[in-house]
C-alpha cells in the first residue's frame, strides 16, 4: 500500500541557540489509515501537525505528502497542494459567522479554481455527507458545538482530500458531542479517508485503530509496530508518571 504521509529522520528546531521541537521523527501512515497522534502539552505535537500540513517546514530530513517531496516544492505548488490534497479541522472551527454552513464549507473551495455554483453543489453534498442536509442555511450563531465541528468538517473534506488532519477537534464539545465527532471520523475512515488526529486526550486516541505516542519531540510508541509498549507510554501520558513496563 502507498503511503499518503512519510517522514524521515525529521528534526524541527527553533531560535538560537536553537531549541529542538522535533527530534529524528521518522513516520509513515499508508493511504486508508486512522491514526491518533497523542501526547502531552510540549511534546511536540503541534509542530509535528504543522510538519504533517506543510504549514511549516523541517530543519532536515524528508517529508512526502501522497508521493509528493515537500522540500522540493514552492511556496505557492505547497499551497496549492494544501488545497487539493489536505484537508484541516481545528479545535477552534475557524467559521466565518456572517455566511451559511453551505457557504463556510464552500469557501473551502476558494483556491482551488472551482465555480462558486459547483462550490456549493459540492457543499450541499459533503454537509449532507455529515448528517447537516437540515442545516443548510442556518450561520454559525444557530448551530450547536457539535453542529459547528461537523461544519468544519465538511469543509475540510468538501474536496475529497488525501489526508485529514484533525488537531483536537473534540476539544471544545461536551462529550455527548464529541463521541459524535468521533462517530463521524470513524465513518469518513470507513468510507476511505486517510485521517490523522492531532491530540492530548488519551480517551480518544484510544479510540483510533493506531496510535502513535510522541514525547519530547520523538516518537516514544507505536501501536502499529509495538502494541504493548505503545500503551504503556499512553498510560504513562494520562497519569503524568512511569507506566508499569514503559521504557525509561
Amino acid at each position: 500500500m502507498s503511503a499518503v504521509l512519510e517522514l524521515t529522520g525529521v528534526t524541527r528546531e527553533y531560535g538560537r541557540p536553537p531549541t529542538t521541537a522535533l527530534d529524528d521523527v521518522s513516520l509513515r501512515v499508508d493511504h486508508g489509515e486512522m491514526v491518533a497522534v497523542v501526547g502531552p502539552s510540549g511534546s511536540g505535537k503541534s509542530t509535528l501537525l504543522n510538519v504533517l500540513g506543510t504549514l511549516d517546514r523541517p530543519t532536515s530530513g524528508t517529508v512526502a505528502v501522497d508521493g509528493v517531496d515537500v522540500d522540493t516544492q514552492s511556496d505557492a505548488q505547497l499551497s496549492a497542494l494544501r488545497a487539493h490534497r489536505i484537508g484541516f479541522v481545528f479545535q477552534q472551527f475557524h467559521l466565518s459567522d456572517g455566511v451559511s454552513a453551505t457557504d463556510n464549507v464552500a469557501n473551502g473551495l476558494l483556491y482551488t479554481g472551482t465555480p462558486i455554483r459547483e462550490r456549493r453543489r459540492r457543499a450541499t453534498e459533503a454537509l449532507v455527507r455529515v448528517g447537516l442536509g437540515h442545516r443548510l442555511g442556518h450561520r454559525p450563531n444557530q448551530l450547536s458545538g457539535g453542529e459547528r465541528q461537523r461544519v468544519a468538517i465538511a469543509r475540510a473534506v468538501v474536496n475529497r482530500p488525501a489526508l485529514l488532519l484533525a488537531d483536537e477537534p473534540t476539544g471544545n464539545l461536551d462529550q455527548r458531542a464529541g463521541a459524535g465527532i468521533v462517530a463521524l471520523l470513524h465513518e469518513l475512515h470507513a468510507d476511505g479517508t486517510s485521517i490523522v488526529v492531532i491530540t492530548h486526550d488519551v480517551e480518544l486516541a484510544q479510540l483510533l485503530p493506531r496510535r502513535v505516542t510522541i514525547r519530547d519531540g520523538r516518537v516514544a510508541g507505536d501501536s502499529a509496530s509495538s502494541p504493548a509498549v505503545t500503551e504503556s507510554v499512553v498510560a504513562e501520558s494520562a497519569s503524568g508518571r512511569p507506566a508499569v513496563g514503559a521504557d525509561s
